[in-house]
């Protein structure tokens, strides 16, 4: 199949998806179309929201709909690194076997990520970024795709730990989840008060989905929007020289060059499917809030006058 015969065809593919995930998912289009682009790029995501949005549904939802293995783990305080990644034992043979941790599946789900350790956050930065685990001297590769998603409840901050900025970073978006309208909350109701229930029919395999994740990267990208995204990221840093005085008020640090990679990896997903072969600064423009939001670090002054994130992307833009 040609580059062009299979981007139309994952335009077919996608939405075909969307209806599938629609069947159990109400509204929450932008959040839904914001986790598929990190698929669709081998990327991972922060999901962030109040306790009650169906976030875990919805990327149990997700990864039935994509044919893909699921695994959910509550982060608490008491976690270990072994509970996720896995331990050696002894058998009967008194040999050391292997037995492989929950992280060992296609899309994980870290349910209230901010609740753990960091010696038990840093546990997942292998993983995510090497697609690996090394356990006493041995890398057990993982499975391929692998997807981390993790969830953070922003109203509960006592007894958390927040993630640092390194391992901020190495989620591909940032996305924050609304209270549903209120003909959607009584769409929700009225399908979880019932007796009705939706079988979610998969939409794709493992390997396809390694197979959108390679024609992605093969997009190409015009020299205008790859400098485009790169001067946005640029202007983020207060540091610099060039910095706007707005940004050198606000802002204490900035993005770094990841980010500059996933808007333009991001931005290709987003023309793929919307059926464009090459993405131009609109598509930048589609996923910047996403990518640039957790990655931007605000002083006290911006925290003061009440100064967001997205305020300050949207000054950028």
């Amino acid at each position: 199949m040609s580059d062009v015969a299979a981007l139309n065809n994952l335009v077919e593919k996608h939405n075909a998806l969307k209806k599938e995930i629609g069947k159990i998912i109400v509204g929450q289009t932008e959040v839904i179309d914001q986790i598929l682009l990190s698929i669709y790029t081998g990327g991972h995501s922060l999901l962030i929201g109040v306790p009650g949005l169906a976030k875990t549904l919805m990327v149990n939802t997700i990864a039935q709909a994509l044919g893909l293995d699921f695994k959910r783990i509550q982060f608490t305080p008491d976690l270990m690194p072994s509970d996720i990644l896995g331990s050696e034992v002894l058998d009967q043979a008194r040999n050391f076997k292997f037995i492989k941790g929950p992280i060992f599946s296609n899309i994980i789900l870290a349910d209230e990520i901010n609740r753990t350790p960091p010696k038990t956050q840093a546990a997942l930065l292998e993983a995510m970024q090497e697609r690996a685990v090394t356990i006493a001297g041995h890398q057990h590769k993982l499975a391929l795709p692998y997807f981390v998603l993790a969830t953070q409840n922003p109203i509960e901050q006592e007894g958390t730990y927040p993630l640092p900025e390194a391992q901020l970073d190495r989620f591909m978006f940032a996305i924050e989840l609304k209270y549903p309208s209120i003909e959607e909350e009584i769409q929700v109701v009225k399908n979880t008060t019932s007796m009705a229930s939706n079988q979610v029919v998969p939409q794709f395999s493992a390997k396809e989905i390694i197979e959108v994740q390679e024609l992605v990267r093969r997009i190409p990208v015009p020299d205008n929007v790859v400098e485009y995204a790169v001067k946005l990221v640029n202007s983020t840093r207060p540091n610099l020289v060039s910095a706007s005085d707005y940004v050198k008020q606000y802002v204490d640090w900035g993005a770094g060059p990841r980010a500059s990679q996933n808007l333009i990896l991001g931005a290709k997903a987003n023309a793929a499917i919307n059926g464009k072969y090459s993405p131009d600064i609109e598509d930048v423009q589609a996923v910047v809030k996403g990518i640039l939001k957790h990655r931007i670090i605000k002083n006290y002054k911006a925290e003061a006058e009440g100064i967001t994130e997205e305020a300050i992307i949207d000054k950028l833009l």
